[in-house]
């Protein structure tokens, strides 16, 4: 019988590859097979390198290209380069993104001290930085008549948080672009091409640490609201997104599309 968990050889594009989600996740997608093509900043080319190393060491197939998911020239080139090395991209992940603390409302301001300079840099890099890879390496899933697209939102793109306002609404951009892309992939090109989105709850990094931990290590009030209003009680580990998007990235789920999956220990479920 078909292992339609099967990923062995197919070719996974991933951008900001190098982050604390991106690590784990083409690890992961590594030891079940795939060839793996990380894609993050020039600044990170050095971690990027170790990494593909490091996968290689376990036996691995994996590739390192520097990009920036909002010039599109050079996606165009990281296409040309993918395509030149292994044929075809079956799996893309849009896991480039972030926040900066300008783009929020601390609780000593209001929303008539909102930055939005810096939120439109916010939306930049999240949206424009999903919808720009995808006009790339979406071109290849055409050709081929297959292809999983699998974009990141996030829980504020489904509830708003307090403070994050730039990125609330970024993310929620983002599951908005998800649904429409859905469509207009499978109804031109046909049903073998998906774009679905996961949506993580609260995971600790370095993007959030600031928010979520005192100095001293412990958690702040921030944190303690989140965590009692999270059935599990505790934050997500980045391993925990894994089977979700083992699952969106095979045939196991060949009739999903246009799903923001929501992987977040009970965050959107819960009220009191």
């Amino acid at each position: 019988m078909t292992n339609l968990f099967e990923l062995k050889d197919r070719v996974v594009v991933m951008t900001g590859a190098c982050g604390v989600l991106g690590i784990p996740i083409v690890k992961y997608f590594a030891a079940q097979g795939a060839k793996v093509v990380l894609l993050a900043r020039e600044r990170s080319s050095e971690l990027g390198e170790q990494i593909v190393s490091e996968i290689k060491a376990d036996g691995g197939e994996a590739c390192f290209f520097a990009t920036d998911v909002l010039d599109k020239a050079l996606l165009e080139k990281n296409y040309g380069q993918i395509m030149e090395k292994y044929g075809r991209i079956d799996v893309l992940m849009n896991a480039a993104g972030g926040n900066m603390p300008s783009a929020t409302v601390p609780p000593d301001k209001s929303i008539f001290d909102l930055d939005t300079d810096a939120v439109k840099q916010v939306t930049d890099l999240n949206l424009f930085g999903t919808v720009l890879p995808t006009m790339v390496f979406a071109k290849a899933m055409v050709e081929q008549k297959y292809g999983s697209i699998i974009n990141f939102a996030s829980e504020s793109a489904l509830r708003p948080l307090s403070r994050v306002a730039g990125y609330g609404v970024a993310k929620a951009a983002v599951a908005n672009w998800t649904k429409w892309l859905c469509g207009e992939l499978a109804l031109k090109f046909g049903e073998g091409i998906r774009v679905n989105a996961i949506a993580p709850g609260f995971i600790l990094s370095k993007q959030n640490k600031a928010l979520l931990t005192n100095p001293d290590g412990s958690l702040t009030p921030r944190s303690h609201t989140i965590l009692g209003h999270t059935p599990f009680g505790r934050f997500l580990e980045p391993e925990e997104l894994l089977g979700t998007l083992h699952w969106l990235a095979s045939d196991a789920s060949k009739a999903v599309t246009g799903t923001v999956a929501v992987v977040d220990g009970g965050f959107d479920a819960f009220s009191i």
